[in-house]
């Protein structure tokens, strides 16, 4: 014990001899581990060539505890491992293999326990969503949501009455939890939709992991270890190498030498009960400084998965619990946590991704160790999409380098961020829905969900006119063209279809003014064949009014142009416009548009990703404007953090969402209006400005597919008789030539041809004979 460390305002809760034992636990009368039966790798035919160094040496100093079906050791007593039992009748549901994987010994259940399992649960399968609270929830979490709340009932085929999801806070490491993230975390899985079962906390069940500790200490399956972490990663170093030289047939005892029992298997391992439980009950009381002492498991040195080199169970951190409290100073590991919460809850089907594989001997081992059900483990490849990170590591540096605004920062792939930037829950879930669940490793095209948000989006976006780096247009004969609107009873006011495609959607107005603004992408000081835009004495469309609108002056501040000065035209015979632009009038709303794009340069971030950041990945522009008609749409009482905000189409421009920093008062006019880009339009090809060297490129592909189109006509006109003669190709190759069918007799130089070459000329004449008819017939 540290002298003045007690950790005094913690309670003493009970004496150990009072303390309750966990349903489905039994307390033995503590004993060495049992005598097992040989591994199975043991005993295994030794590679041609080489020793068995297992067999020869019979190397058995700390082998793992494993089921055992002798009468001598009750307490441990599991089912045969070879055939796993099946409830009566076959499978419970349809689908059941669906999610089933890689089969372990100690995952076989006793009859008893499903029996038991079976009683409790009925016809319910349950699942659960166990995020840690240490950040916000991102794609990769949608996903797993829904596989576990819906597509994992989908693939064994449960009915819907039948379906139960738990989620779980895993809450097991205080120091990186916080009550921003608890509140996060539930706000992110209501606004998704999903509705669990019931909401649960690990720290909920501190007493029993405690518990169960305790029993595990009094079988012999656990200790406490004074091994600084130094001290353990060398240990599990050599336990690696050994395992490595074991399984190529080389002698670990060469390859790997034990240097003393101190490191291998460890000063602490073979200790007494009476010494670990003591020690533990002081670890509990805060008489021990953190890192000092440690809870572990007697798993297995020997094991090929470094995951069961006595895992830690438990340590020492003096951080109060942002949910228990401050009631504990020992905290249970993810890996101890883990299976023994999902068992006391009833879980049929554990849900995880592949990195989490090889920790399926250990969540059993434990499970086993403590004669508790275990649940189906199954795991699916995690999301990894382009242009982006998924490490909550890595995101929280973002947030705390500020490379970005926050959690919630529009490029960060949260549903907080994803949420901001204009993403719904139709998108997010539709998005998962499309990609499903496999063990199959990938990454995913950001593409995809581009597409799935503009699916969405279309049929539900209002649309609206904006400008966003706005030129002023002043309309020099505005008044002349008014009074001709009027005078064929139109008018400079339109009606605009909120949407194309749903009437129900109803309509706004817009109202044409003397002087409007378009966007700087729609004019240029020097026209282009490919560019359909406005530019000097060149004429557009003007959209919902329909006539055409003339650039006659260019007013600039040195190379900025600052006005364009225009005149329209709706008479009959004007000229056919290639493209309507939109516009904004004189009274539209100022706001500021945010516009986004990948958040790195590379699709896939190496180490190195700090570097890989996008510089533009945001382009702000202060002084948009929108058309007024959104006013009231836009107002920022509308807006929420915790919702999806009102979404608009920015005719040609894109998809964007109010943003959560809007402060814009409809009524009075005031406060600020900011708006975010969701997703581009596919119809943008044209804003595009391109630079002296792309436009040669595409004049040079312009000329040679119209000359290798007149080639091509040129050619059609040669008679097939005539082919070899006339043909470019041929042009001064051959002398003479059969007079019936043209076909060359001879070369230039009076060499005469062979039969096989004739013959080879022939066939060309035939197929270009059959080009000639093709192409006159079309």
């Amino acid at each position: 014990p540290v002298e003045g460390r007690a950790y005094g305002h913690i309670p003493c809760h009970r004496a150990l001899a009072s303390r309750i034992v966990p349903s489905g636990a039994r307390h033995p009368t503590p004993t060495a581990p049992p005598s097992l039966p040989a591994r199975k790798d043991e005993n295994r035919p030794a590679r041609k060539g080489k020793k068995n160094p297992g067999a020869k040496k019979n190397i058995t100093p700390f082998p793992s505890p494993r089921p055992d079906n002798s009468k001598s050791h009750a307490h441990i007593i599991m089912a045969e491992p070879a055939a796993p039992p099946v409830p009566s009748g076959g499978e419970k549901y349809p689908g059941e293999k669906a999610l089933s994987a890689r089969e372990l010994e100690w995952a076989v259940n006793t009859p008893a326990l499903l029996a038991d399992h079976a009683a409790a649960n009925g016809p319910i399968v349950r699942t659960r969503f166990p995020p840690e609270p240490n950040g916000f929830l991102h794609i990769g979490h949608a996903k797993s949501m829904n596989m576990n709340f819906s597509l994992a009932f989908e693939k064994l085929g449960v009915p819907a009455e039948n379906r139960r999801t738990i989620f779980r806070y895993d809450d097991t490491n205080p120091e990186a939890e916080e009550e921003e993230y608890i509140d996060s975390l539930r706000r992110d899985v209501e606004w998704l939709g999903w509705e669990p079962e019931r909401t649960t906390y690990s720290s909920d069940n501190f007493d029993k992991l405690y518990d169960f500790a305790v029993i595990l200490i009094k079988k012999g399956l656990a200790y406490v270890c004074d091994m600084t972490k130094d001290e353990m990663e060398a240990q599990r170093d050599l336990a690696r190498r050994r395992a490595a030289a074991k399984s190529d047939g080389r002698d670990p005892d060469s390859e790997a030498p034990i240097p003393s029992p101190d490191v291998l298997p460890g000063r602490n391992r073979d200790t007494s009960v009476e010494r670990n439980l003591r020690l533990f009950e002081e670890m509990r009381l805060g008489l021990h400084d953190e890192g000092k002492l440690t809870l572990r498991l007697k798993m297995d040195f020997e094991s090929s998965n470094p995951n069961m080199y006595d895992l830690v169970a438990y340590r020492i951190k003096y951080t109060p619990h942002p949910h228990a409290g401050e009631g504990w100073c020992v905290y249970p590991a993810y890996d101890f946590t883990h299976g023994i919460c999902d068992s006391l809850e009833r879980i049929d089907y554990s849900i995880c991704t592949l990195e989490f594989e090889t920790r399926r001997e250990p969540y059993y081992w434990i499970l086993w160790a403590l004669d508790l059900y275990r649940p189906k483990v199954y795991e699916m490849s995690r999301l990894n999409i382009e242009y982006t990170v998924l490490s909550k590591r890595r995101l929280l540096k973002l947030v705390m380098a500020k490379h970005v605004r926050g959690w919630d920062d529009p490029r960060m792939p949260t549903i907080s961020g994803l949420r901001r930037r204009g993403y719904t829950k139709e998108i997010l879930n539709g998005f998962c829905d499309d990609l499903g669940a496999t063990r199959s490793k990938n990454v995913v095209e950001m593409g995809k969900l581009y597409q799935t948000a503009r699916l969405r989006l279309g049929p539900t976006s209002r649309r609206a006119m904006a400008a966003l780096d706005p030129i002023r247009v002043v309309i020099t004969n505005f008044d002349n063209e008014k009074k001709a609107e009027e005078g064929r009873g139109d008018g400079m006011t339109f009606d605009v279809d909120n949407s194309p495609t749903d009437p129900s959607m109803g309509s706004h107005k817009v109202t044409l003014t003397s002087t409007v603004y378009i966007d700087s992408t729609d004019f240029r000081l020097k026209d282009h064949p490919t560019y359909y835009g406005l530019a000097p004495d060149k004429i557009v469309g003007l959209k919902y009014h329909g006539g055409n609108l003339k650039c006659d002056e260019v007013v600039k501040d040195g190379d900025t142009v600052k006005e364009l000065r225009c005149t329209l035209d709706k008479s009959e015979g004007r000229p056919k416009p290639k493209t309507y632009i939109t516009w904004v009038p004189s009274d539209g709303i100022p706001c500021e548009v945010r516009v986004y794009g990948h958040l790195f340069t590379v699709p896939e971030p190496t180490d190195r990703w700090e570097e890989e950041l996008n510089p533009e990945s945001e382009v702000v522009y202060p002084n948009a404007v929108v058309d007024p008609s959104v006013r009231e749409y836009a107002d920022a009482r509308h807006v929420d953090r915790w919702r999806s905000n009102p979404a608009l189409q920015f005719e040609r421009f894109g998809y964007f969402v109010v943003d959560t920093e809007t402060t814009f008062d409809s009524a009075s006019g005031g406060g600020k209006l900011v708006f975010n880009r969701t997703v581009s339009l596919k119809e943008e090809s044209f804003k595009k400005e391109l630079n002296e060297e792309e436009l040669a490129e595409i004049e040079a592909r312009r000329d040679k597919a119209k000359k290798d189109k007149e080639a091509k006509e040129a050619r059609m006109q040669i008679d097939p008789a005539d082919l070899f003669k006339l043909a470019p190709e041929f042009a001064g190759k051959y002398g003479t030539y059969d007079e019936k069918t043209g076909v060359p007799k001879t070369l230039a130089d009076g060499t005469e041809l062979t039969a096989s070459a004739m013959k080879k000329l022939k066939k060309e004449q035939a197929k270009h004979a059959k080009q000639v008819a093709k192409f006159k017939k079309a």
